[in-house]
């Protein structure tokens, strides 16, 4: 995949609580992995370094560098979102499971690739990272050769 830029114009607002200020947007960015990053551009600001989370009916972007929050209310800019520059690894915890289970990771295009690899990528502990390291494992077949 070559490696380019997508550029979105977004909209939104300035949210703050417990857990920090967010960029809300005005409209839920669908076709995007959540925990993608990017950068936001703000008028003539610096860019910014963000991080999409896309949830069932809104997407937020959370700052990188929180010293970097747009004043309060409302706001535009462009999402840059490289595309093509993210790795494509199958981590070392993944591989050994399939190994182990002698399955065959390699039946995997790469949307469903993708699609596992953001379902591991999402744990929030090591307990549900193992989960789904089982549930990953557990979907694939067998590999060549073995019964």
């Amino acid at each position: 995949m070559p490696e380019t830029t997508q550029r979105l114009p977004i909209t939104g607002t300035v949210a703050a609580d417990s857990n920090g200020t967010f960029l809300v947007l005005s409209e839920r960015l669908d076709g995007h992995d959540t925990f993608l990053t990017g950068q936001l551009q703000l008028h003539d600001a610096q860019p910014v370094h963000v991080q999409i989370l896309s949830f069932d009916d809104v997407t937020v972007l959370r700052l990188l560098d929180p010293s970097h929050v747009p004043p309060a209310g409302p706001w535009a800019g462009i999402l840059q979102l490289p595309h093509g520059w993210r790795t494509r690894s199958i981590p070392d915890d993944l591989v050994n499971a399939v190994r182990v289970a002698r399955r065959d990771l390699a039946v995997l295009d790469e949307a469903e690739r993708r699609y596992a690899l953001t379902f591991l990528a999402e744990a929030s502990t090591p307990t549900i990272r193992q989960a789904r390291i089982e549930t990953i494992v557990n979907a694939l077949p067998a590999a060549d050769g073995i019964v």
